[in-house]
């Protein structure tokens, strides 16, 4: 429950928009703020006030959440003068829960804390349905302060929350988590090759590797979705091929700094290139398992 605590929001996308539904939801108060106002309608509809800027933005929070595509989006409102870096962000957290490079969550947060306030990272696993029943996995990363002042809203978000380690430790947890996924809907487009020519219907083979131990959560929970896509209708994506091509492009560069390959990874990433070539990147994943099962 809240307790009075404030929350701005910084990005309304997706993420950025349930995270301000569900928290409105909860009778936290909350404003957004967005480049494009035009954006924050459906915060708004959902009790949030709009800020007309990022001053606005933080004379009107305790707590700052910035959920952006990517961390050139981030580094443009953490750096720019109209944005945090031309606030007074004393005794206010800032918590950043967009899915960027360990590095660059740590090169965040020595800017802010430059500024005076705290921070938390705290990357998520799930997508805008869990986010709006507070059913996501957080991934946080910070000191012990930021942690005990940020936990509470993020047990709101969250149906399990862990602090992994240090600033940076919670963005290499995300990169490890989606990792096997991204693979998974290569992997299942490979396996559903093998039943070529045996007419078992794909509901039937969905719901059999979903209980076998070949089965990742991801085939429960949206059955239907991969169904509809391997019997030949796409469907927009929450987390869609373009936004796995990213993270898996991320895990793939952070290995690599780091000394280490990932061969699977490195053919994924092929299979994923080549689908958002064939127009696909705005579906969901399965839509990777059925580009790669048609043999594309």
């Amino acid at each position: 429950m809240t307790d009075g605590t404030r929350i701005g929001i910084i990005g309304t996308g997706r993420m950025g928009t349930a995270f301000a539904k569900r928290l409105a939801g909860q009778s936290w108060p909350v404003t957004v703020w967005n480049r494009s106002q035009d954006a924050t309608a459906t915060s708004a509809e959902a009790g949030a006030r709009v800020a007309n800027s990022i001053a606005d933005l933080c004379d009107a929070s305790d707590i700052l959440i910035s959920s952006l595509k990517d961390f050139e989006a981030l580094e443009g409102v953490f750096s720019d003068a109209q944005g945090l870096a031309g606030q007074d962000l004393s005794g206010k957290l800032v918590i950043e829960m967009s899915t960027i490079l360990p590095d660059e969550q740590v090169h965040l947060a020595e800017r802010i804390s430059g500024l005076g306030a705290t921070y938390l990272e705290c990357p998520v696993g799930g997508t805008v349905g869990p986010a709006l029943k507070g059913q996501l996995l957080g991934f946080a990363g910070g000191d012990d302060g930021a942690w005990a002042r940020g936990a509470p809203v993020l047990g709101e978000l969250c149906k399990r929350v862990e602090r992994v380690g240090p600033v940076g430790a919670g963005a290499a947890m995300k990169l490890a988590a989606n990792l096997p996924l991204a693979i998974y809907w290569n992997t299942l487009g490979e396996a559903i090759q093998m039943l070529e020519g045996h007419d078992i219907l794909i509901d039937t083979v969905i719901s059999l590797l979903s209980d076998s131990s070949a089965g990742p959560n991801v085939l429960k929970n949206r059955h239907q979705v991969v169904v509809d896509t391997l019997t030949g209708t796409d469907q927009p994506g929450t987390f869609d091929i373009d936004g796995l091509h990213k993270d898996l492009a991320l895990a793939v560069e952070w290995a690599s700094r780091n000394g280490r390959a990932l061969p699977l990874a490195l053919r994924a990433l092929e299979a994923y290139a080549a689908a958002q070539g064939a127009g696909l990147g705005g579906f969901d994943g399965a839509s990777l398992a059925r580009f790669v099962r048609d043999g594309a």
